[in-house]
């Protein structure tokens, strides 16, 4: 345990946070009580360890240790975070004692932290996209945002496609239900645009030609007629969500994902969904079809008569 000690007052004079070093000392005293249990084949507690005189021999500490660690700790319902960080923690101990010429090896180094699960994006339910979009519009800030909670909403744009969106050639199709965008990789697509969209943005261009510079380009400006920042369209979002009663935290990501929702709910169709939130990869939107099996699961356990459980 020496050797733990010294790490700690190693760190502790990196100016190290309390919080740090007593999570570094939590996830090492762990692994310590599962290599003592490997080798003597029986649990061992803090207070075993402590006294104790037997002194760990780190140069036993293998690849093979480490994997074994890991799927123990798997199997005791540790989450990916705390495992990930767990890995850390050795790799950063194991270092040390290289340093101190103690092994010769970081077998952490070699062990693969488990993949974060994906968590599954927050959407809207169609009452709550209603409920926010159908609010007065009495500004020319709120007929612009208006525009572009609608646009977000109708083509699943990201947050950067919409600032980014330029007159031309982004509105050219705009009468026929499409504008082009500048996706990742500096990628142009098209994005189709819905009828209660078309009506915001057409309401917009009227107002957004005397509000906007002569040589601004952006389709959204701000007060001083130039492009709108992501910041200011969160902010505005923010208030239309009070305005609108909507107590769960907004952002123009949840419209997209309410979105795609809707439309994989109403469909079923993974590529339409692909297509027009301008994934490169299946894969991607993929994550689409848990969230539709997750409200499949909730209808039918509200519905079917055979699901639901006695009260």
């Amino acid at each position: 345990m020496k050797h733990i000690e010294r790490f700690l007052l190693t760190l502790r004079a990196e100016n190290k946070s309390v919080h740090t070093l007593d999570n570094y000392q939590r996830d090492l005293i762990s692994f310590v009580m599962f290599y003592f249990q490997q080798m003597n084949n029986q649990a061992w507690s803090m207070q075993d360890l402590m006294a104790d005189p037997q002194v760990l021999d780190w140069r036993g500490v293998d690849v093979g240790m480490v994997k074994s660690y890991v799927m123990s700790q798997v199997q005791s319902g540790l989450g990916a975070r705390s495992l990930a960080r767990h890995l850390s923690t050795l790799r950063s101990f194991f270092q040390f004692l290289i340093s101190e010429g103690i092994v010769s090896a970081n077998p952490a180094k070699l062990v693969k932290a488990p993949k974060q699960p994906q968590p599954l994006p927050k959407s809207l339910d169609i009452d709550q996209t209603n409920q926010l979009l159908e609010q007065p519009v009495e500004t020319w800030q709120a007929i612009r945002n208006q525009a572009i909670f609608e646009l977000l909403y109708s083509a699943g744009l990201r947050v950067s496609e919409l600032v980014g969106l330029d007159l031309s050639p982004g509105l050219d199709g705009l009468d026929s239900g499409q504008i082009q965008v500048l996706g990742k990789g500096k990628k142009m697509r098209l994005a189709l645009v819905g009828a209660k969209a078309q009506q915001a943005m057409q309401a917009w261009l009227k107002v957004r030609f005397q509000k906007a510079k002569p040589e601004e380009t952006a389709v959204f400006v701000n007060q001083r007629g130039s492009r709108l920042s992501v910041r200011s369209i969160q902010q505005q979002l923010d208030q239309r969500a009070i305005e609108a009663g909507i107590v769960s935290k907004m952002s123009p990501h949840r419209l997209r994902h309410a979105c795609a929702t809707h439309v994989l709910e109403s469909s079923g169709d993974l590529r339409a969904v692909q297509e027009l939130l301008g994934h490169a990869n299946l894969s991607t939107t993929q994550i689409y079809t848990k969230l539709d099996m997750q409200h499949l699961a909730q209808v039918y356990d509200q519905t079917h008569p055979r699901a639901r459980k006695n009260k």
